[in-house]
């Protein structure tokens, strides 16, 4: 069983401002220390960052102008140094930026199914839309689907799932505007969405490749991925090793992931499937 929701969730909104902001820093320094947290919803973005770099306020709100698709919002932004301490940790070399622990897994058919929808039904209606499949068996004919996609018609929705086999539910509470003026967004809070059965502790977006909730979350992914079976690992902040592979290695892998996707933004759209 496993959700999925699509760019234009308020969840998801938040966390494309916060890898904006990050792929912001990445313009400025080759390896800033960053970490941000958005709140945002019924016109008001509140940010926090905590930064080694210095912005201009402006890029910021032009930012949350193009993702939100309106300038009639206010936006509240709280910019400070990185804690002293936890830059020295830097200081010298790239290190573990986190304590945490981290899985991978490979990616099911019912995973790669829902992204597979999600992404369907966002290039038809491109608003907010989350998804629930339910694979019991080969088939289709007892799974259960249900789509909440906002500025759509149930009629319309279940003429294009016809001929797919699967047990509908569509917009249950009828049709739904959604977005921002709906429901709130928060930074991290759809990592099921996002990660699958690999969620652990840390959240992915937001933060500088330092981090190991970055980094070794895309690293365990990958190897997951190659290996075809579960993937578990863990660190503390400082470590410059971590499984077997200098720490530098593995953000060096993470950073050609999410350059290949696009940044940090692009990452945020939909997470790691």
């Amino acid at each position: 069983m496993i959700e999925k929701v699509n760019p234009k969730h308020p969840d998801k909104i938040a966390d494309r401002i916060a890898g904006a902001i990050v792929d912001l820093a990445y313009t400025k320094e080759a390896n800033p220390k960053i970490a941000v947290e958005v709140l945002i919803g019924h016109g008001h973005c509140k940010i926090i960052i905590e930064n080694s770099v210095k912005f201009n306020e402006t890029d910021i709100f032009d930012l949350v102008y193009r993702i939100t698709e309106t300038n009639n919002i206010n936006i509240e932004i709280i910019s400070v140094p990185q804690d002293v301490e936890l830059a020295k940790n830097q200081a010298e070399k790239i290190r573990c930026g986190d304590n945490g622990i981290f899985k991978g897994m490979p990616l099911t058919e019912e995973e790669k199914e829902i992204s597979k929808i999600a992404r369907l039904l966002y290039k038809q209606y491109n608003s907010d839309g989350k998804y629930i499949l339910n694979i019991t068996n080969d088939i289709y004919q007892n799974d259960k689907l249900i789509i909440c996609q906002s500025n759509a018609k149930k009629e319309d929705i279940a003429r294009i799932f016809s001929e797919a086999g699967f047990n509908l539910t569509i917009n249950p509470l009828g049709d739904w505007t959604g977005g921002t003026d709906v429901d709130t967004g928060a930074t991290n809070r759809k990592l099921g969405s996002d990660m699958g059965e690999a969620v652990t502790g840390g959240g992915l977006h937001g933060k500088d490749l330092s981090k190991a909730d970055v980094s070794v979350n895309i690293y365990a992914h990958l190897k997951a991925q190659e290996i075809g079976k579960p993937v578990e690992l863990y660190c503390a902040i400082g470590d410059e090793t971590i499984d077997g592979k200098p720490y530098e290695e593995i953000v060096e892998i993470a950073r050609e992931y999410i350059n290949n996707m696009g940044g940090f933004e692009k990452l945020a759209e939909w997470g790691l499937f």
